[in-house]
């Protein structure tokens, strides 16, 4: 990584949705959405939403590690580093599942800005090839491998979660046959 060059975190995915859905307010009906009377709300409700919940899972997993981690930070962004100076003297497993959750909401916050391509980038949990797409329909990576298909004959299909899991638990093999 490039000195001075930001780096594509879950937390700057976050602050990036915050930044953007606070200074570019919506001023018409939002797509999919039936037609009010009232004015629109200033912003998107739904990713508000999402920044809450979002903030609210990784609090609520630090403070169940540690109770003792004390508040949260106010600013949405800076709850991972919270979470993980909170939780650097856990339980690996305890670890491992933040970073999950910090890899999944990075996932997530990269597609609620409308960035599908951090999918294809990670291999199909099922097959191991390089072939999977983000379907919006169904909230899930499809694998586009003909031949990776469930008993049914429909191609796999992956929560974000099951990415974070396997994205997660293979950076930590990898770490492990290093250190060997």
């Amino acid at each position: 990584m490039v000195q001075g060059e930001a780096q594509d975190t879950a937390a700057a995915r976050l602050k990036h949705l915050e930044t953007y859905f606070r200074e570019h307010p919506v001023t018409g009906p939002v797509e999919g959405h039936a037609a009010s009377r009232s004015a629109p709300a200033p912003l998107s409700l739904g990713t508000l939403s999402h920044i809450r919940a979002s903030v609210k899972e990784v609090v609520d997993h630090t403070l169940e590690t540690n109770p003792d981690a004390g508040p949260a930070p106010s600013r949405a962004d800076a709850v991972y580093d919270w979470c993980r100076e909170h939780t650097a003297h856990a339980p690996e497993a305890a670890q491992q599942r933040a970073e999950t959750i910090e890899y999944r909401q990075y996932l997530e916050h990269c597609l609620r800005a409308g960035d599908t391509k951090v999918i294809p980038p990670h291999r199909c949990p099922e097959c191991r090839c390089f072939g999977l797409m983000w379907e919006r329909s169904s909230q899930r990576a499809r694998c586009t491998n003909a031949n990776c298909t469930d008993s049914d004959g429909f191609s796999h299909a992956f929560t974000l979660a099951r990415l974070a899991h396997e994205h997660i638990a293979g950076q930590k093999s990898v770490r492990r046959a290093r250190a060997t």
